[in-house]
């Protein structure tokens, strides 16, 4: 009687986190209807390669080219990322493979407190002392004018931002080789970096790289940090230190207002399904890669 009891509270678990499952993904399906239908309405009226090629951003006269949100949402990212990938990956490989235990205590708490603090936090700190320093200290010697509210400023705060996520990924990801390897590979003469260079690092790519594709995935998304770093002018910039309007900070600022305009509202649900389907698209993406490096590793 026991044993039976055990095996339907065994099934019974089972068939409960399936249809968790199942409403996991039912709910991903859920959000990408609910915005392609609120966004239907300007999809019917303009042609999508208007809404996405387009630099006309005049909402007054229904004329929504997002061309320019595009463009700053990449800028701002790929700034971030390049900032905060060096830094997080030899981080962890310190932390993992030359730091001492008293330094981990340290600093693996320092690294939670740096991911727990509110995005509106770095965006005061943005613009407390990023945008004045690249105001008068970077920008100067490289362009002629420059408020400092850039897409430097927000890929500097994001960098920031997302800096405690990769290193936690990495150091994870660097926890699972196992040691035997890396004892064999010191044995044959390998120097410690080589050990790290040619059996960590190696080892775990797929898992960098989905690291990487997550991060990129967390920077599309913020929005109050960028919001209040970045200008927010709706134009191509020419450089990193020109201002810039990104896609998360358009939706904050402005639904709400304005919503009596016609297609404004469907045009800011556009904005938002632009931003998940380029999300989806990347860690689909980044599956594709890391199942076929799986395959060639196998």
């Amino acid at each position: 009687m026991r044993v039976n009891f055990r095996i339907l509270r065994d099934k019974g678990a089972g068939g409960f986190m399936f249809v968790l499952l199942i409403l996991s993904i039912a709910l991903l399906i859920a959000m990408f209807v609910g915005l392609y239908l609120k966004a239907s309405p300007v999809l019917e009226d303009r042609t999508l390669k208007e809404l996405l090629f387009s630099t006309n951003w005049k909402p007054l006269k229904g004329e929504f080219g997002f061309f320019p949100f595009i463009v700053g949402t990449l800028w701002v990212t790929g700034i971030a990322i390049i900032m905060a990938l060096p830094v997080s990956l030899l981080s962890a490989i310190f932390l993992t493979e030359y730091a001492r235990p008293k330094v981990k205590k340290y600093v693996f708490p320092a690294l939670d407190i740096l991911a727990a603090i509110p995005s509106v936090v770095y965006g005061v700190w943005g613009t407390l002392i990023i945008v004045p320093w690249i105001s008068e200290k970077i920008a100067p010697k490289f362009v002629e004018y420059s408020t400092g509210y850039s897409a430097l400023a927000g890929g500097i705060v994001l960098g920031v931002m997302i800096l405690p996520l990769l290193v936690s990924l990495f150091v994870e990801l660097f926890s699972t080789v196992p040691n035997d390897l890396r004892e064999s590979s010191l044995v044959l003469g390998a120097t410690k970096w080589q050990t790290t260079r040619r059996v960590v690092l190696r080892k775990t790519i797929p898992g960098m790289i989905a690291a990487v594709v997550l991060a990129i995935s967390r920077a599309f998304g913020e929005t109050i940090a960028v919001l209040m770093v970045c200008g927010n002018l709706a134009q191509i910039p020419n450089s990193m230190f020109d201002a810039v309007y990104p896609i998360p900070a358009l939706i904050a600022n402005n639904y709400g207002e304005m919503l009596s305009l016609p297609l404004y509202e469907a045009a800011l649900m556009f904005a938002a399904l632009i931003l998940f389907v380029v999300v989806l698209l990347f860690n689909v993406a980044s599956r594709m890669v890391l199942y076929r490096i799986e395959k060639l590793n196998s």
